[in-house]
């Protein structure tokens, strides 16, 4: 869709992927109430009552987008739960708010610059919502002819189409491109109809009440519609949701629509960028477009040098940034890019001074139990009680990584065995083939003399 003059706008979809049962495809949202509490177990989130708290009210910011550039910081243990907030988050805001998502090392392996790298991070998460207004025919179709040739085998070449409204009824006259809509839409006297009068695109709504009796022309699917009132011609708002990202590639050569799906954005020019932003801010004074804030995640922050952060300094202070989500699992540490200068996450103190910082803490016993029972059912494994409670002594003693990681290994055993249960027995067993990280490295330590160092 052209969104006015000089800036295109295209509306873009995700091509739909083959779900595949991930680490956090349990999580459906943060599980909160209408009073931003933790419920115990709910949308699959378990436990992290208080961190949950602090995403939801985040969130609440986040759906009012009058605040920009607020920066969070998920800091915690490996295996507590900082990526798991994020993508509840991610659910809760709904498709129609932007979520971007990358690891801090992944700005190092982009054939671009840094910088570039995280400003087009950044882009991806501010939507832009842009209102248009399309004439449509709206009606009943009361009588379809279409002149038939002499000459059989070829196509109709003019035709007429009856449709009325409550309060008016008109003839038009139909091309051959518009027979053919009709056809493959598989229209008939009794439908009701809209007409894009810009693309000629014939949408069927259903069959009018007034032919509820007709039962030759309907079958057990068929929804029925009133007949619509007032003017047969409207004018309809339409709306589309794109990412400043988007419009920036789409603009910035003359292949961009395609350069968008290829992944191939390169580095775009600032002044592309410039043009972008004061043409969205024209359609925004004239009431066509709104800003939509959206989230940018970045996982393990602590792997971003000192350039990175003093960019992101200046970045958060822009009135067209997003909400920044941080995660690491570091505590002090050192900076990167610097000789030897530590801070507490690896982030340098001006930008912790900009954040608030949400802390995960490490699951109990029973929480461990309550996960694995959640990741047993989206796996669809059977588990009995005895087993996840085996299991979450594991996860106490190794990690919750390592015990749900046993849990696919352990059904492969039970089916092999001609069980659909998963026992114990399998989960000893599995225990004693794969090792977990604690102790594997007890193992180095006692036999150290035997390996290369």
């Amino acid at each position: 869709a052209e969104g006015g003059e000089g800036v295109k706008v295209a509306e873009v979809k995700d091509l739909t992927r083959i779900e595949r049962i991930g680490a956090h495809s349990h999580i459906r949202g943060l599980g909160l109430d209408d009073a931003l509490e933790a419920r115990k177990v709910s949308q699959g989130m378990v436990g992290q009552v208080n961190a949950r708290k602090a995403a939801g009210v985040i969130l609440s910011m986040i759906r009012e987008g009058a605040i920009a550039g607020r920066a969070v910081l998920l800091a915690g243990q490996p295996g507590t739960g900082k990526t798991a907030i994020a993508m509840g988050m991610a659910k809760a805001l709904g498709e129609e708010t932007p979520f971007a998502m990358m690891a801090g090392s992944e700005i190092f392996s982009m054939e671009m610059s840094k910088t570039e790298a995280l400003t087009q991070a950044f882009r991806k998460a501010i939507g832009v919502r842009i209102k248009e207004e399309t004439e449509i025919i709206e009606g009943e179709v009361v009588e379809i002819e279409i002149d038939r040739p002499a000459t059989s085998g070829a196509a109709p070449k003019m035709g007429k189409l009856t449709l009325k409204t409550t309060e008016m009824e008109t003839v038009y006259d139909l091309g051959q491109k518009m027979i053919e809509s009709l056809n493959k839409e598989k229209v008939s006297a009794g439908d009701v109809v809209t007409i894009d009068k810009a693309s000629g695109r014939i949408t069927k709504l259903g069959r009018s009440f007034a032919r509820s009796r007709d039962y030759d022309a309907m079958g057990a699917q068929t929804k029925f519609v009133q007949c619509p009132e007032g003017e047969l011609q409207k004018r309809k708002e339409v709306v589309h949701v794109v990412t400043l990202h988007e419009i920036d590639v789409i603009n910035s050569r003359t292949q961009g629509f395609l350069a968008l799906f290829a992944g191939d954005t390169g580095e775009i020019r600032p002044e592309v960028r410039e043009q972008i932003d004061a043409k969205v801010a024209e359609w925004r004074e004239e009431g066509k477009a709104e800003i939509v804030p959206g989230v940018l995640f970045i996982d393990e922050v602590h792997m971003l040098d000192i350039e990175c952060f003093t960019y992101l300094n200046r970045a958060l202070e822009s009135s067209l940034a997003p909400i920044v989500v941080f995660a690491t699992n570091r505590g002090i540490c050192e900076i990167k890019g610097t000789d030897g200068m530590s801070a507490p996450h690896g982030v340098p103190v001006d930008l912790l001074d900009r954040l608030v910082i949400i802390r995960t803490l490490p699951y109990t016993p029973e929480e461990m139990v309550k996960i694995l029972a959640v990741r047993a059912t989206v796996e669809g494994l059977v588990v009995d009680e005895e087993s996840l409670a085996y299991l979450g002594d594991v996860g106490e003693r190794a990690s919750l990584r390592h015990a749900v990681q046993l849990l696919t290994p352990a059904s492969v055993l039970a089916k092999t065995n001609g069980r659909e249960e998963i026992t114990i027995g399998d989960l000893e067993e599995v225990g004693e083939l794969f090792l977990d990280a604690k102790a594997s490295a007890k193992l180095l330590t006692e036999q150290a003399d035997k390996y290369l160092s």
